[in-house]
């Protein structure tokens, strides 16, 4: 049995918390283990007065941690699903994914105002095409302004006054104890989430077998790792730049079956399209597919064109 595990992970203290939360998973399933950490500075760390979109996207999170996996300095790469690339490196496999936290994009101000009640003109802070395409599909007057960092540095920007408001995801933010800074959980009429936003995946060498059986074991939730296949089987077929506004959202129905919704709209928020499919929970990469045939057929090729 493996008696010593190395995790690679970033060094901020949403991606610490994420490490942190998966080695105390794979503790309580073999007590008898051995886990460190590999802390990296990634390339999307460094980079922080660009949009990500202009620079490479969030694979700029990703390819240094991948790396150690390759150079076998780390044995399991813990990640933000939604930083992970529809092609994965050669020899690597992603081996689990968790439980999502809150899916939802979050609005955070100063005061208790929502996007409708935000005042004219207001500034917004997003480092997110997607989010910045939704935003301004209903409030064509809000001003939006770069913001990178990491999410207590977002926060204080908000606090130190150069935003009205700011915009993140509400899983970062319940996961470091700061849900009280929520101002309106944004719900899919308004935005829909980043495709995997809210889920962990977890990232080993292909032929390393053992490791990858204990990840599944402690960490992996099947009924989320359909969900994900959904989601990203939708972005895989859209295929557009990281400067195009996709989004997709997979969720179990009440009655049965899977239901998912996507967007791709212009960053400006000028235009935007969005579509729903629904269908049976063993056909999730199909459902994907489908949502992102129903854009297509909407006029989407034309936004992945313009926005390449």
């Amino acid at each position: 049995m493996t008696a010593r595990l190395v995790i690679a992970t970033r060094g901020s203290q949403l991606a610490l918390w994420q490490a942190e939360h998966v080695k105390a998973k794979l503790l309580a399933d073999s007590p008898g283990l051995t886990v460190e950490l590999n802390i990296i500075t990634t390339k999307g760390d460094k980079i922080l007065e660009v949009a990500l979109a202009k620079v490479g996207g969030k694979g700029l999170f990703v390819k240094e941690i991948e790396q150690a996996l390759i150079d076998e300095t780390a044995d399991v790469a813990v990640h933000s699903m939604k930083d992970v690339p529809a092609e994965l490196e050669p020899g690597l496999a992603l081996v689990a994914v968790s439980t999502r936290e809150v899916p939802w994009d979050a609005l955070c101000a100063r005061a208790p105002v929502t996007v409708a009640t935000l005042p004219k003109g207001a500034t917004v802070g997003t480092s997110s095409m997607r989010r910045q395409c939704q935003l301004l599909a209903q409030r064509p007057d809000l001003q939006i302004k770069l913001l990178r960092g990491n999410v207590p540095t977002r926060i204080k920007k908000l606090d130190d006054g150069e935003f009205d408001a700011i915009v993140l995801a509400a899983a970062g933010l319940t996961r470091l104890g700061m849900a009280n800074r929520i101002t309106q959980l944004l719900p899919l009429e308004i935005s829909i989430p980043a495709v995997t936003q809210g889920v962990l995946g977890l990232e080993t060498r292909a032929s390393d077998v053992a490791t990858a059986a204990l990840i599944r074991r402690a960490m992996h939730d099947p009924a989320e790792e359909r969900r994900v296949a959904a989601e990203r089987a939708f972005l895989k077929k859209m295929g557009g730049s990281c400067q195009t506004p996709l989004a997709a959202y997979a969720l179990d129905r009440a009655e049965g079956g899977m239901r998912v919704v996507g967007m791709c709209g212009m960053p400006d928020g000028s235009k935007i399209l969005r579509a729903e499919v629904r269908g049976p929970v063993g056909d999730a990469e199909l459902l994907g597919e489908r949502l992102a045939e129903d854009l297509l057929a909407q006029g989407a090729d034309a936004i992945l064109a313009a926005t390449r």
